[in-house]
């Protein structure tokens, strides 16, 4: 075969890859199992789309400073609450893009997560957004993408009303008053209700993830609190159920999704599944979610793990995917390897870092640790830009060390299926 020909051929696949078939019908649960209409398994291969809808600390390089309202509040005290608007205005419309999910899909992906702040559907002010349209308006556009492009999606409330955490993650206060306030748990109720009104009838949407990484295992009452952790999701699941029937409705363990002794092995719905997450153990330290999944007969979900070495992401995909344990890999792109998608941080960031974790205790401290301004709030616009798929590199060895595809890029661009 000719040169040109392999090559034409070449392109023929990855044309193909990008161009995956549009979900049709609802997933739903059977046994251990994802399963589509046709009965044929399903198993969630794919990455989070961290960072982009819940900022957190470390992916801006910032030790200290680590949750979205505490970096929310660094910006404005550096570059003032107008260029601090139009920078999360510029950092949300660039992080993902068409081009990210055209990627993820040419990557062999079938599953996207997208983790999000409950302050999207609400009329809580939150990064300069104020409406509860928000979120709708943000997602709409990346759930339209993933149909064109054959990619399910997971929809994953990273941070609840109150805090499920009492961590960085959940952007919370320090405590997850989630399970000890009946209103936080009547807003978190009413912001399922409304998600999943939304999506009812979209076969795109996989599932809704009722809630990220409950009960740090620091908080000092945890044991109590799991008790609680079923009941909370249970009211989810009712308010879901009184406008969605045909999701798939995930439970999450506690103390980081990683112990599932206080939950049921009765599962209380038809379509009811369970999430895990694992990081910084060895590859095949995955028996104790194996043990839950055979008791329960549902799937189990490993909905993040990363931030590790090729040859550890390897070996633990390996055992995933031997353990019948769908996975999508944190995050899909980050400041440095070991991810999808990797970009640089901007000329002058240190200035920014310097400021955002160093002593802002008093006005005095701010006024006098502040950095120039004008150089700063171009460091912001700077970072926006360079999270843009454009100007990311692939991470080749990430993406083969997990089992994907490394697609050619520039991607070829696929519009106005129908």
């Amino acid at each position: 075969m000719s040169a040109r020909l392999r090559l034409f051929g070449a392109l023929l696949i990855l044309v193909g890859a990008v161009q995956a078939a549009p979900a049709v019908g609802f997933l739903r649960v059977k046994g251990p199992d994802l399963v589509d209409e046709s009965g044929a398994k399903f198993f969630i291969r794919g990455t989070n789309l961290g960072n982009w809808l819940n900022p957190e600390g470390y992916m801006f390089g910032f030790k200290k400073t680590t949750s979205a309202h505490f970096i929310d509040e660094a910006f404005r005290q550096l570059v003032g609450p107008e260029q601090t608007d139009a920078f999360w205005r510029a950092f949300r419309a660039n992080y993902v893009t068409e081009d990210d999910i055209r990627f993820i899909a040419a990557t062999g992906s079938n599953s996207i997560r997208i983790p999000f702040h409950y302050k999207l559907f609400t009329n809580d002010t939150w990064l300069g957004g104020r409406s509860s349209k928000d979120g709708f308006d943000l997602i709409d556009p990346v759930v339209g993408w993933c149909r064109t492009y054959g990619l399910r999606v997971i929809l994953d409330m990273h941070c609840c009303p109150g805090g499920q955490t009492g961590d960085n993650i959940d952007d919370s206060y320090g405590y997850p008053w989630l399970f000890t306030s009946e209103h936080e748990q009547a807003v978190y109720c009413e912001v399922w209700k409304r998600i999943a009104q939304h999506y009812a009838k979209d076969p795109t949407i996989l599932g809704y993830d009722l809630m990220n990484e409950p009960i740090a295992h620091h908080v000092p009452d945890k044991d109590a609190l799991n008790k609680l952790l079923e009941p909370v999701q249970k009211k989810a699941l009712a308010a879901i159920r009184s406008v969605d029937h045909r999701h798939v409705v995930m439970f999450a363990g506690a103390q980081w999704n990683g112990n599932f002794a206080p939950l049921s092995t009765t599962p209380c719905d038809d379509n009811l599944m369970y999430t895990c997450h694992r990081y910084w153990t060895k590859p095949d330290f995955i028996q104790d979610f194996v043990a839950f999944r055979d008791k329960v007969n549902r799937p189990m979900y490993m909905g993040e793990t990363g931030h590790n070495k090729y040859e550890w992401y390897r070996a633990f995909t390996q055992t995933m995917e031997k353990a019948n344990i769908g996975w999508t890999y944190w995050p899909v792109k980050k400041p440095r390897d070991g991810s999808w998608l990797v970009f640089d941080l901007p000329e002058g960031w240190d200035a920014v870092v310097n400021f955002v974790d160093g002593d802002r205790s008093s006005y005095k401290a701010i006024r006098e640790n502040r950095p120039d301004k004008e150089a700063a709030a171009a460091a912001l616009l700077q970072y926006a830009a360079n999270c843009r798929f454009a100007s990311c590199r692939t991470d080749a060895a990430y993406l083969e060390a997990v089992g994907l595809k490394v697609p050619v890029r520039p991607l070829p661009a696929v519009r106005d299926r129908k």
